[in-house]
Order: C-alpha cells, then structure tokens, then sequence
C-alpha cells in the first residue's frame, strides 16, 4: 500500500458491492468507496491506493440514479441511520439480493432467494435517540447522529421506519428540556445530564416503554416526567418508564443505576404463538414480524426435529431455542451473556416449556461439557462470527445439519469455506430483509454432511 496525493475525481457508480461499498471506474482505475447508489453520478476523493484499485470518500451525489423514484424521508441525507430511502422496496430488494449473490458466489451458484420483510415502513420496536446540538452551541436536540458526525445531532421528523407514537415522544421529551434549559452530556468534556431516550415498542401489546439515560450531574423531576409522558396522546398506552443512571465515560449506554418510575419494567411481545418479555437492555430483533419469516424459514431448513436433539449456540434470550423446542425431544442453549440466560429461562416458564435448558458461558468452553449428541446445530453468532477455535469444536460433534443464521454475511461466508473444507455442503440459502432502508440483512444456510 502506498500513499499518494489526494484527489478530486467525478464519474458514474457502476455497481454496488456489500455492504453499502460502491464500485467506479475512470481514466481506466478502479475506485472503491462507501454510500452511493448504482447509476449515481458522484464527486469523490481519493485516499488510499492498494494494487488493485484506489479507496475513496464519496463527497457528493452529483445527479440521482435512474432507479431512484421514491421521495425519501425529510431527515434523508443527514440522518445517518438509512440509506435506501430513495428506491422503491422492489428496487432496493433486487439491489440487496445483486450484492449477496455476489458475495456468496464463491461458494453457492444457485439463486438466493430474498424473503421480504413484512413491511417496509414503522416495522422497528426500538429506537436509540441521543441528546446533543445540530451544530456547536446551538439548541438542544434529540434524535440522530448526523451523517459522517460524531457530535451532531438531527431531528427526525417523520421518520417512516417507526410508527408515529415515537417522534410524539420524542419531540415532547426534547421541548420538555428545551424548556427546562438543561444541558445534554459533552463528549470533550464529560459535563453535562442527558444523554440518551431509549423508545421500545411492542407490536402485541401495542405498548411503549421510555427509558431516559442521564449523568448523575443534576437531579431528575421524576413526578413531572410521568406526568409529561402520561399525558401524551398515542394510539396505544405508555406501559413503563424507566431512568437509568450513566457515568460512564463510553458514548454507549452503559446502565449503571436502573430506575423504574412508572409499571414494572418490561414490555411482552409475541412471536410465532410465543410470549416474550423484554427488559430495558435484553436484545429483542428489531423487526418483530420479520423475525417471525425468519424463525420459520429457520425451522423449514431444519426439516423434521421431531424426537431430535437440537443445540442452539449464541442463543441470546433463547428466541430461536423456544421456538425450536415445539417440535423437537429437546434443545440446549449456550449464551455467554448471564443475563441474556436468565431472560430466557424466565421466558421458559412463562411459556410453559420444559424441554429447553440453557447454559451460560462461552461457546468455546461449554460446547465440550455436552453430554448430549446434537442432530442439528443452530448458529446465530453475533456480527463477528464464529471465533476461530470454536468453529473447529462445532464441526467436530459432527451434527447432522447446521442452520447457520447471520447477521453479517460478509463473515458468515468466511465460516462457511471452513465448513465446506471439512466435510459439508451448502444445501441451501435464503435471505430475510429484517432492515428495510438500511444496508442489512439476515442470511439462513444450511450445511448437511
């Protein structure tokens, strides 16, 4: 790699590549770069030249790309959040499944199918704000990062991913401080009392949890934040507010001191005929709906459990475990988050399911202390995939199918190649578009001997 003086250069995108990467060419060089949009005209600068093509930053979007036909939200472009905001969801689907085939075609030839989500538009049930200023010394403000902005902070006014309940909630709570003049938490500085306002939705329930997160550096009116939040007119009721307590020097929320002020700290959400409770900070999928297409293609490519042993690793709160233990003799979850384990043991009982343990601890260490043989292995790592060591100790109980789910395929097709090597064949793969306007997806395959 060698470095060389940056320059402007403007052309055409000709294709896309995942995640979010776009591919131009000019004067003969290839240039790669994040953002942008096949049949876009852009100004980019170059950064970074490797030997087979250059690294760029996209500057400007010079004139739209004939597959853009769709008025996007307002907050499109400076929201940092979605990026298909301007296609149509047939467009932005075709678009995604190009970029996957691509992506897998080392390794499976076949067309990959793209299951749709549901719905395309107020299909999340959660929603991360943080307090902040759109530019420096301006007003408070409550919503998202900017593009490309670490300190600022946009509004997002009628954003179509969630359901209108949230930005009622969302533009009261930044007027009701706005008003009190209370100032948001510095970065630069470590000064300051708001930080985040976490929103949760159950689409069950139709039920709101709100959960402010603040520095401990002034005092909270506990009894005029119920009272604001209660009087807000939504369809659907506030079941819980929750104030949590955040010192830490992190950007992320770090819950600290959990404060219920109003309910009993957890929304119930169902999927696929099972009832789930969802804490403040237990992982929950952001697409209910999409989660249920998900789950069931998960358990056609297992085919028949019946009377079959079923291990799920990375089990989170036990979503998949629970929904695979109504058909299988019995299902053994590995988690290495505690609390994570405790939710779903918990959600065990609530659903009267007795046939599903889960165990608590890394996947690396617990999977050798099975006693029981797996018939099929369920794998749903996080982003980073499956660590290297681990992945030799799940191929070695020599499970008669994997259904292996991912949330980053860009590592899930490292993973594959290793099970390819060792003995198994990529049956099938299917995609579920659990983000609609976002560069994400959820990708199933299934591995047999």
């Amino acid at each position: 790699m060698t470095r060389r003086k940056k320059k402007e250069i403007t052309g055409i995108i000709k294709e896309n590549r995942f995640p979010n990467k776009s591919i131009m060419e000019a004067d003969n060089k290839k240039y790669i770069f994040k953002g942008g949009i096949k049949g876009q005209e852009v100004r980019i600068v170059t950064q970074r030249r490797k030997k087979d093509y250059t690294e760029a930053k996209l500057v400007e979007i010079l004139s739209k790309s004939e597959i853009e036909r769709r008025i996007p939200c307002p907050p499109f472009g400076i929201c940092g959040g979605c990026a298909y905001q301007t296609l149509e969801y047939e467009e932005e689907l075709k678009l995604k499944g190009e970029m996957l085939e691509n992506l897998y075609s080392d390794i499976y030839s076949k067309e990959i199918i793209i299951n749709p989500s549901p719905s395309s538009t107020a299909y999340r049930n959660k929603m991360e704000y943080s307090f902040g200023d759109r530019e420096k010394g301006g007003e408070l403000t409550l919503g998202m990062h900017s593009k490309g902005r670490f300190y600022e902070i946009c509004e997002t006014d009628n954003c179509n991913i969630v359901n209108e309940g949230y930005e009622i909630i969302r533009k009261a709570v930044q007027n009701y401080f706005r008003e009190n003049n209370t100032l948001f938490y510095k970065k630069r500085n470590h000064e300051g009392f708001l930080r985040h306002l976490i929103v949760r939705y159950s689409f069950s329930e139709n039920e709101y949890m709100v959960n402010l997160v603040t520095t401990s550096q002034e005092e909270l009116n506990k009894e005029e934040f119920i009272e604001l939040l209660l009087g807000l007119k939504l369809d659907g009721k506030i079941k819980t507010i929750i104030h949590t307590g955040n010192d830490s020097l992190s950007d992320a929320v770090v819950p600290e001191k959990v404060d219920i002020l109003f309910g009993d700290g957890y929304l119930t959400e169902k999927l696929l005929g099972l009832e789930f409770q969802i804490s403040p900070f237990s992982f929950f999928q952001p697409n209910p709906k999409a989660a249920e297409v998900l789950y069931s293609k998960a358990l056609e490519f297992a085919g028949n459990i019946n009377n079959k042993t079923v291990f799920d690793l990375y089990s989170g709160t036990g979503t998949i475990g629970q929904i695979f233990s109504q058909k299988a003799k019995k299902v053994i979850g590995i988690e290495i988050v505690e609390e994570a384990v405790e939710k779903a043991r918990e959600t065990c009982k609530l659903n009267n399911i007795s046939n599903a343990e889960f165990i608590a601890g890394d996947v690396l260490e617990k999977i050798e202390e099975l006693k029981d043989q797996a018939d099929i292995i369920v794998l749903d790592p996080p982003r980073d995939g499956i660590h290297p060591k681990a992945i030799k100790k799940i191929i070695n109980i020599k499970s008669e199918k994997f259904v292996y789910i991912s949330c980053n395929p860009v590592t899930q097709v490292r993973d594959l190649k290793i099970f390819l090597e060792n003995g198994y064949k990529l049956e099938k793969m299917e995609l579920v578009d659990q983000f609609p306007r976002t560069v994400h997806v959820e990708a199933l395959a299934l591995l047999t001997k």
